[in-house]
């Protein structure tokens, strides 16, 4: 199943803040940032790639449901969903 770009857009958005954000802890850790900070940071980009598989789990669902075209069934989504657990 293809995924529409355009309905993915905050997604995708969400993954490039996400990008920038690993960026600065790789930064943090290489001026010798706080423990506290990175672990902070780096917590706030697990959360930012969660939220996003999240979403285009999501829409791929919907999109599923609304064509019916068989190329996902019900374990298929379940599958996808407890890999982002």
């Amino acid at each position: 199943m293809e995924l529409n770009p355009t309905e993915l857009k905050p997604a995708i958005n969400r993954l490039k803040r996400a990008q920038g954000q690993l960026a600065a802890v790789t930064r943090m850790l290489e001026e010798g940032r706080d423990c506290k900070d990175v672990v902070t940071q780096l917590a706030a980009v697990s959360k930012a790639l969660d939220r996003a598989g999240f979403a285009i789990i999501a829409t791929g669902l919907e999109q599923c449901l609304a064509k019916e075209d068989g190329s996902m069934d019900k374990a298929d989504m379940e599958k996808l969903f407890l890999s982002l657990a």
